[in-house]
């Protein structure tokens, strides 16, 4: 069985809507052979470290911007994990999420460059979901993602896992 981690972030709830919609997509995909063998793992970026990566055969990662950057505690996740696993997972097949008040394009580069690092292969452009969140009341509110972009998020979770069951990646 090929497994899928899942790690994110969220301060205010969307990046982690995102997620588990991801997650949802993923779990109900089905896949060449009427079945879908995919474990799908989703663990907070707090909690997850270099040894759920190595035990992965894939990977999407969700974060929020701030202040045109990845959050601090995703940021925090590649700090304590990059060296650990470079040159080990080479190859793997990865996705990003992103939830921004406007752009998310820095936040998305950021990633995009960790992970060129390692060495994967994105299956797809980064996922930019844009609350349009401008004032400090919005930013800090909690969201509530919209079921069009939480469609997107299933539909990338489904794409990957899809993928790694027919063994495209």
């Amino acid at each position: 069985m090929k497994r899928l981690l899942i790690i994110y972030h969220s301060s205010t709830g969307a990046t982690e809507q995102m997620a588990n919609a991801v997650a949802n997509g993923a779990r109900s995909a089905v896949c060449g052979d009427g079945e879908n063998n995919i474990a799908v793992k989703v663990l907070h970026a707090s909690t997850a470290g270099p040894d759920d990566l190595l035990a992965a055969d894939a990977y999407i990662f969700a974060a929020p911007e701030n202040l045109a950057a990845i959050a601090g505690l995703m940021k925090d996740f590649f700090d304590r994990s990059y060296y650990a696993v470079l040159d080990r997972i080479n190859g793997r097949r990865y996705a990003a999420v992103i939830c921004a008040g406007s752009d998310g394009q820095n936040a998305a580069r950021q990633i995009e460059r960790i992970a060129t690092g390692w060495r994967l292969q994105a299956i797809s452009p980064t996922l930019i979901i844009c609350t349009h969140a401008q004032s400090t009341e919005a930013i800090l509110a909690p969201k509530i993602v919209s079921n069009e972009d939480l469609s997107r998020g299933e539909e990338l979770g489904a794409t990957l896992a899809a993928g790694m069951a027919i063994g495209a990646f």
